[in-house]
């Protein structure tokens, strides 16, 4: 199954989306963007960025749990993964990023 960039609007009125798997579990939860468009257009970077694996960053939170970010034009961190359990669950999901983000379909939940 191909995984799929959901995007949706917050509670607070600005537009989010959410990398997901072909299983439904979240890869990757982007900031938030004042406009649907920007939200969709970031999606789609991620889907054409060639060199996808280089805009990602390795991190651990204040209390020590593995994450990483995706960094969009500008070096401004454009998305964001869960908090992990060990690093090599990150890695996992790093993996699982860079297989479903160029083919993800890009999905206007807002509409629906």
């Amino acid at each position: 199954m191909s995984g799929k960039f959901e995007v949706s609007k917050s509670k607070n009125g600005k537009y989010l989306f959410n990398l997901k798997a072909g299983n439904g579990q979240i890869i990757l939860t982007s900031q938030l963007f004042d406009s649907l468009h920007h939200a969709i257009e970031a999606a789609q970077y991620l889907q054409s960025e060639p060199k996808l694996d280089a805009r990602i960053r390795r991190k651990i939170s204040t209390v020590g749990d593995p994450y990483f970010s995706v960094l969009g034009r500008g070096d401004k961190v454009l998305a964001r993964s869960e908090m992990y359990s060990s690093s090599s669950a990150m890695e996992r999901g790093i993996d699982s990023l860079l297989d479903h983000a160029p083919t993800a379909q890009v999905i206007d939940t807002t509409a629906l």
